[in-house]
């Protein structure tokens, strides 16, 4: 359990530090040394449980809904299990990076997709169809502009990728020195990580919409956050390209 708990992110989501990677190690535990059973498995294993979420969703009606919501949950936790997997044998791939991250950019479009159409389905209003376009866009503005950005940085340094592992994240308190009152720190630190609206904070938001039915609301906050936050890492990204540039001439 301590190598399991030693190969959790460390600097995981909101709604994954005390909940879905908690429970992904949990299982893990049972599984992991299951020889068949491989990281790159779970991704796919993850995904398809994604589709079969917005599934449910699409189907409509408020049992589905909350069917949906637990295995958007349930996708989630195996997310989550496969890179812990991973960094519990030692055998990381880029390959499977890529394909988990890939997996995790379709399975958000199909999720709020979902709910924009069941919304529709609902009342009539195109609107939620709107909303769910311009947070999937701006969603995915968020991860395209800092990969340009990374491109463009190694375009002109090739030690760009070193310069940002020099900054390392916080880590979780180790068993050693893990005392209630430092818990309670941690637990306190992890709670502005709520207004990233990050991929943990989209499932929380979305599973908590579906079992009450308010899609069109959660659709308002899907859209106005990705739109604020994809705007202004954008923005940061460019900025962030221009005083590096600045910094060059000045050299």
């Amino acid at each position: 359990m301590e190598r399991l708990w030693a190969a959790k992110t460390n600097d995981d989501e909101w709604w994954s530090s005390f909940v879905t990677a908690p429970l992904a190690v949990l299982l893990n535990y049972v599984v992991v040394d299951i020889v068949w059973l491989t990281p790159n498995l779970l991704t796919l294993v993850s995904f398809i449980t994604a589709l079969f979420a917005a599934g449910f969703v699409v189907a409509g009606g408020l049992a589905n809904f909350i069917v949906a919501a637990g295995l958007i949950h349930l996708s989630h936790i195996f997310d989550c299990m496969d890179g812990q997997m991973a960094r519990y044998r030692q055998t990381t791939t880029a390959s499977g990076s890529y394909f988990d991250r890939a997996t995790d950019q379709v399975q958000v479009g199909a999720w709020f997709g979902a709910c924009g159409y069941a919304a529709f389905d609902q009342t009539g209003d195109v609107l939620p169809v709107f909303l769910a376009l311009i947070g999937i866009a701006f969603y995915s503005l968020r991860g395209y502009t800092k990969y340009v950005a990374i491109h463009v940085e190694m375009s002109r340094d090739n030690t760009y990728l070193d310069q940002l592992k020099s900054t390392k994240p916080g880590t979780v308190p180790t068993q050693r020195e893990r005392t209630p009152a430092r818990a309670i720190r941690w637990f306190l630190a992890e709670q502005p990580k709520v207004l990233r609206f990050d991929e943990g904070v989209l499932i929380f938001m979305l599973s908590l919409a579906l079992i009450i039915d308010q899609l069109t609301a959660m659709l308002w906050v899907f859209a106005g956050s990705q739109a604020v936050i994809g705007s202004w890492l954008a923005w940061q990204h460019g900025k962030d390209i221009e005083l590096d540039q600045q910094k060059r001439v000045d050299k």
